[in-house]
C-alpha cells in the first residue's frame, strides 16, 4: 500500500541560517508541509482525524541532509505514504525542481493515538482506511 504526492515549497529568506542556507530544523517544516499537503490529497486531514478522535504524533524521525538548499531555491518534495498500521510511515525525497538533485531523505513514523483515552491504538481509524480504499492504492 502506497500513495504519493508531489508538493513544490520555495525556500524563504526566514529559513537560512547565518551561512546563508536553509537551517537544518527547518526541513522539519517542510516535511510538514510536504505531510499536511499529502494527507489533503488523500482527503484525509487533520480535521478528518479530529472528527475520527484520533491524531498522530511523530513517534520517530529519520533524516538525511545531503546538499544545502539556498534562498528562492524551489523545492520539489516528494512523500510516499508507506503504510498505516501499526503506525503511519511516511518517507519524503527534497530535490531541486529544476536540476532533479537530491538535497534531503527523510522518513517519519506516527503513532494513532485517541484524544479521548489518549492511548496508542494500532489499528487506523475507518475514515483513513476509506479514503485509501477510493484511491483504489
Amino acid at each position: 500500500m502506497k500513495f504519493e504526492a508531489e508538493t513544490i515549497v520555495t525556500v524563504q529568506f526566514y529559513d537560512l541560517d547565518p551561512m546563508n542556507v536553509v537551517w537544518h530544523g527547518n526541513y522539519i517544516k517542510y516535511l510538514e508541509t510536504a505531510r499536511c499537503d499529502l494527507l489533503a490529497k488523500i482527503g484525509y486531514t487533520y480535521d478528518n482525524m479530529a472528527h475520527d478522535r484520533v491524531m498522530y504524533p511523530v513517534a520517530t524521525m529519520e533524516l538525511k541532509y545531503i546538499k544545502p538548499c539556498k534562498f528562492q531555491q524551489k523545492l520539489k518534495i516528494i512523500s510516499t505514504l508507506e503504510e498505516i498500521e501499526p503506525g503511519m510511515v511516511i518517507k519524503y525525497t527534497i530535490f531541486d525542481a529544476q536540476t532533479g538533485e537530491k538535497l534531503f531523505k527523510a522518513k517519519t513514523m506516527q503513532i494513532c493515538v485517541s484524544t479521548v483515552t489518549k492511548e496508542s491504538l494500532y489499528s487506523a481509524p475507518d475514515g483513513l482506511k476509506e479514503k485509501l480504499a477510493c484511491c483504489k492504492l
